[in-house]
C-alpha cells in the first residue's frame, strides 16, 4: 500500500451513524458542523451534519487516514463529490432497520460507486445479533447491479467495528492498488 496519507469517506442517510463512527475512531477532538435537525421526519434527532465531519486516525510509520463525513441530507448532496475529490474510497453506513434502507442503499452506492473505482465497504448498524436476513438482502440486491463491495453487520459507537470497517476498505484500496500496478 502507498506509503501516506488516506482519505476515507463516511457516507450514508440521516441517522447512519457517521457523525458517531468517526468520534468513535479518530484519534483527536472530531471536527463537526451539526446543526439542528429540521427534518424530524426523516430522523428524529437533533442535530444533524450540515456540512463535514472530520476526524483523523494516526498511523505509525505513515501519516494517517483522514476521516471524512459527508451530510446524509439529499438538500446538502452537493457536498459528496465535494468531500469525495481525492478520496482513497469510501464507507456507506446504513440504518438496517430503517424502512427506506433499499433506497438509501441504491443512493448511497450510486453515488460514490464510480463503476468500482472507489473502493467501498457497506457497514449496516441497528441489527439483531442474529438479523443475518437484511446482510443476504443488501448483498444480493448488490450483486443483481454487478456491484461486490464487502457488507459488514456494525455498531458504530463500538471503535473495533468501525477500525473493522476502514480495515476492510484499505484491503480493498489496496487490492485495487495491486490491479492498477499489474494493468
Amino acid at each position: 500500500m502507498t506509503e501516506g496519507e488516506f482519505k476515507i469517506i463516511f457516507t450514508g442517510p440521516m441517522g447512519a451513524g457517521k457523525t458517531t463512527a468517526i468520534t468513535a475512531l479518530s484519534d483527536q477532538e472530531c471536527v463537526s458542523t451539526d446543526v439542528v435537525n429540521t427534518d424530524l421526519e426523516q430522523c428524529d434527532k437533533a442535530l444533524t451534519t450540515a456540512a463535514l465531519d472530520y476526524g483523523h486516525i494516526d498511523i505509525p510509520g505513515a501519516s494517517g487516514v483522514r476521516l471524512y463525513g459527508t451530510p446524509g441530507q439529499e438538500r446538502f448532496r452537493f457536498m459528496w463529490p465535494i468531500l469525495a475529490s481525492n478520496a482513497a474510497g469510501v464507507i456507506v453506513l446504513l440504518n438496517g432497520q430503517h424502512p427506506d434502507l433499499h433506497e438509501h442503499l441504491s443512493t448511497f452506492v450510486d453515488a460514490f460507486w464510480e463503476g468500482g473505482r472507489m473502493p467501498m465497504v457497506i457497514g449496516v448498524g441497528r441489527l439483531s445479533d442474529d438479523d443475518f436476513f437484511t446482510i443476504d438482502a443488501i448483498t444480493e440486491a448488490l450483486v443483481e447491479r454487478n456491484i461486490n463491495p464487502p457488507v459488514l453487520s456494525v455498531d458504530v459507537r463500538r471503535k473495533d467495528d468501525v477500525l473493522l470497517l476502514v480495515e476492510a476498505l484499505l484491503c480493498q484500496i489496496e487490492v485495487n492498488e495491486l490491479g492498477l500496478a499489474e494493468a
